[in-house]
C-alpha cells in the first residue's frame, strides 16, 4: 500500500458517451465453427495469462500484488507472460491455432477491442459463463453495446488507453528549446531527426497524423481510404528521410529509456511507469493539441484455452472494484470497473487530479476512436502500414 501512495498514480471512472465509441469495432465475418477445449479448470489448478508489458502491478520485489492476492484466495497458480508486444504480431504467432481451435499457449489474453472483434467475428474466442464472473456488473454501462459483443459476452474490457506524444523531458529540451511537443511538426524538428519513433499499432500512429491533418477518425465521412493514404505518405515520407528512426509494440519504451528516441507517439500509462521505475519524472506525456487517441484492450479466452473457469476467476477478481482499484493505480490506464474510483480514492485522495488517467469528459473531448473499418479497407489500410513499417 506504501508503494501504491507514492506511486501518486490514479484511475479513471466513467467513459460515458466516448467509451462507446472507442469500443466499436468491426472484423472480417464468417465464423468459424470450432468447438471449445475441454475445461480441466476443476482437477487442475492452473492459469496462464498472456498480456502486454508495463500492464499490471509490480512491487519492489518483481512480484504482482494483485496476482499474488488472487492465487492465495482462489488457489489457482497463474503463469504471466507478458508477451504480447502488439496487435499484429501476435496474432501472427497464434492465428493458425486460432483457426483450428488449438490451444495457443494461454487460457486467457488481452488484444485490443478492434482484434478482439476480428477474434470473436471468426469463432475464436469462448462464450462466458456469466454464473463464474458476478463481477460482470460493475461494468461501465458505456462499454455495453460493442457491435461485435453486445452483451459482453466473449470479452469484457481490461483498461482503456489513450495515445500521444511522449517525450525524455531534458533531452527534449536540450533538442529544441522547447518544454514539450504540443503538434505534430514539433516531432520533425531537424534536432530530433533520427530520434522520434512511433508505434507499431496503425490506429494510434496514423490516428494521430490524421487528427493533426484535421480528420475525424471515427466518421467514416471523414476518415476515407484517400484521407488515410495521405497520412501514410507523411509517415512514409519522415521514415525515409529518418526522422522516424523506429516502429515498434511495447517495447518502444525500450528506446525511450535507453536515449535511443527523445520523443514518441506512445501510451499514457506506460510513461508514468516508466517515471516510476526512474525514480523521477524523467518522461513526459502529453495530447496532442489536435488529440490523441481513444481504445480499449479486451479479456478474451481463446477456443483452445483448457481452464475456463479458472480464467473466468480471474475476470471475475479483476472486476471488484478494490482490486480494480489497486491495479490501475499501478498500471495508470482507464479502468471499466464501477466503484474502482471511489476505492481508489480511499488510497490517496489525490488520486483523481490526474487527468490521463482519470479523465474528465471535458478531457476525453479532446480524444477520438478510430472507426471501424470494413474487411476491404482493414486489408488495404494494414498492407499500406505495413509497407513502412518494414522500411523503418
Amino acid at each position: 500500500m506504501k508503494h501504491k501512495v507514492t506511486r501518486r498514480a490514479a484511475i479513471g471512472g466513467t467513459v460515458a458517451a466516448s467509451a462507446a465509441a472507442l469500443l466499436a469495432a468491426c472484423a472480417p465475418s464468417g465464423k468459424k465453427e470450432l468447438s471449445a477445449a475441454k475445461d480441466v479448470s476443476d482437477s487442475d489448478p492452473n492459469l496462464i495469462w498472456s498480456n502486454w508489458s508495463l500492464y499490471i502491478d509490480v512491487d519492489d520485489k518483481g512480484k504482482y500484488p494483485t496476482l499474488e492476492k488472487f492465487q492465495k484466495e482462489t488457489g489457482i497458480s497463474v503463469t504471466y507472460r507478458e508477451d504480447f508486444d502488439d496487435n499484429d504480431s501476435y496474432f501472427g504467432k497464434v492465428k493458425d491455432q486460432l483457426a483450428l481451435g488449438q490451444d495457443i499457449g494461454a487460457d486467457i489474453t488481452c488484444p485490443t477491442s478492434w482484434m478482439a472483434a476480428r477474434w470473436i467475428n471468426l469463432g475464436y474466442c469462448q462464450t462466458f459463463d456469466e454464473a463464474e464472473i458476478p463481477n460482470k456488473k460493475n461494468l461501465q454501462p458505456a462499454y455495453l453495446g460493442a457491435s461485435y459483443d453486445p452483451k459482453r459476452s466473449m470479452s469484457l474490457p481490461y483498461q482503456g488507453i489513450l495515445a500521444g506524444f511522449a517525450f525524455d523531458k531534458k533531452a527534449y529540451k536540450a533538442a529544441t528549446g522547447k518544454d514539450a511537443p504540443k503538434v505534430l511538426s514539433d516531432l520533425w524538428a531537424p534536432s530530433l531527426k533520427g530520434r522520434i519513433g512511433v508505434l507499431s499499432e496503425m490506429r494510434d500512429t496514423v490516428g494521430i497524423v490524421l487528427m493533426d491533418q484535421g480528420i475525424k477518425i471515427g466518421e467514416a465521412d471523414s476518415l476515407t481510404e484517400a484521407a488515410f493514404m495521405d497520412a501514410i505518405d507523411v509517415i512514409g515520407k519522415k521514415v525515409s528521410d529518418g526522422q522516424i528512426a523506429r516502429i515498434k509494440g511495447n517495447s518502444y519504451k525500450d528506446d525511450l529509456v535507453n536515449g535511443d528516441t527523445i520523443a514518441a507517439i506512445a501510451w499514457s500509462g506506460d510513461i508514468i511507469q516508466l517515471n516510476a521505475e526512474a525514480g523521477y519524472d524523467r518522461f513526459g506525456f502529453v495530447l496532442p493539441e489536435s488529440g490523441g487517441t481513444i481504445s480499449a484492450d479486451c479479456f478474451v479466452i481463446p477456443m483452445g484455452a483448457t481452464h475456463k473457469k479458472n480464467a473466468e476467476k480471474l475476470m471475475n477478481f479483476y472486476y471488484d472494484p478494490y482490486n480494480a482499484a489497486v491495479l490501475a493505480a499501478y498500471v495508470n490506464y482507464i479502468t471499466p470497473v464501477v466503484g474502482a474510483k471511489e476505492e481508489a480514492m480511499k488510497i490517496d485522495p489525490a488520486l483523481a487530479d490526474n487527468q490521463l488517467i482519470f479523465p474528465s469528459e471535458e478531457f476525453l473531448a479532446k480524444t477520438q476512436a478510430f472507426r471501424a473499418l470494413d474487411s476491404k479497407e482493414e486489408q488495404a489500410f494494414t498492407k499500406a502500414f505495413q509497407k513502412i513499417k518494414l522500411g523503418a
